[in-house]
């Protein structure tokens, strides 16, 4: 179901609910550049106390847009001086995987309310409300490729698919896309982050629970497991969260074991080798990752620690090229 909301948002304080969830994973961007040598980048961006963070979206100059599992507010943070601040009220239900697309608009999965929405990221204006399914679930995460915005369910065996028209219109409804083929659904978390396969004619979605990486035939839902190989022998990808595609290396983050598997695909996306892993001092469960100006990014939800109004979050900044094997 398809809703326009006119107006503009207004920022709201933030609420301090414990939604704990995992999430969110951005589509194939181009390889980040070199950031400029006159300026360091900061390795932690604060966010506001109490905000609980789950997913990020990059891509439009310095800015960086946050999701909040508390109340579904999104605070948009300039990762080059640090400052920010709350750009779009949230609904009262969380706020979790998102990415934005050149228009400036940004497609947010709704978690547990089983919705989807498209904000104006300058704004901060509600364009459109989907109401993709009354069932138990959680919309966990989303991916724009050419003509589509995909969404994942952590509860269902589906994808949600929001068909762009043209000019990137956005459509009255979205399609439900059943998984099939060699999908496996689990009793807990299953799909969570999607990114589309290095040619572009693909989808991938890890399955948080059993730790297979799938590729998908967006036409059909079916599903193939991603023949992956490593280097110590366990490409297994438990705890698989929010996933970055950068050219052919795809970032998978792995939320609880505070790290994230670097994978080396082919150009379809069927076979991968796992080549490494990233970690750092900052982390503290990060659930998804995007990249600017050389860096990788990622929001920490510090699932362990108690969700307070007053439990500090911040975002932690890694180089991608400074991965070492396992």
């Amino acid at each position: 179901m398809f809703r326009r909301r006119p107006g503009r948002a207004a920022a709201l304080a933030l609420a301090a609910a414990a939604l704990v969830a995992v999430t969110a994973a951005p589509a194939t961007v181009a390889a980040p550049a070199t950031p400029p040598h006159h300026r360091t980048l900061p390795d932690r961006v604060e966010l506001p106390d109490g905000f609980l963070p789950e997913g990020i979206a990059t891509g439009l100059g310095p800015w960086a847009w946050f999701g909040s599992r508390a109340d579904g507010d999104i605070y948009r943070a300039n990762l080059v001086t640090g400052e920010g601040e709350v750009v779009s009220e949230g609904p009262g239900t969380p706020s979790v995987g998102l990415k934005v697309d050149r228009r400036g608009r940004l497609f947010v999965a709704g978690g547990p309310s089983g919705s989807a929405r498209v904000v104006d990221a300058r704004s901060g204006e509600v364009l459109a409300d989907y109401a993709l399914t009354t069932a138990a679930s959680f919309v966990n995460d989303v991916v724009l490729t050419r003509d589509a915005a995909w969404f994942t369910d952590s509860q269902q065996a589906v994808l949600y698919r929001l068909p762009l028209g043209r000019h990137g219109s956005l459509p009255e409804s979205a399609e439900t896309v059943p998984l099939s083929g060699a999908w496996e659904q689990v009793e807990g978390f299953n799909a969570n982050g999607i990114a589309a396969t290095p040619d572009g004619r693909g989808l991938l979605v890890v399955n948080s629970t059993t730790g297979a990486l799938h590729r998908v035939d967006p036409a059909t839902g079916e599903t193939t497991v991603v023949d992956l190989a490593s280097r110590d022998g366990d490409a297994s990808l438990t705890n698989g969260d929010g996933m970055l595609l950068v050219g052919r290396t795809l970032y998978v983050v792995r939320n609880q074991l505070n790290l994230v598997a670097v994978v080396r695909l082919d150009r379809s996306g069927t076979r991968g080798t796992v080549t490494g892993e990233l970690t750092d001092e900052g982390f503290d469960v990060p659930t998804t990752v995007a990249a600017f100006a050389g860096g990788l990014y990622l929001p920490n939800a510090r699932f362990t620690t108690p969700q307070e109004p007053t439990t500090e979050f911040w975002v932690t900044r890694v180089e991608p090229r400074q991965h070492h094997g396992r």
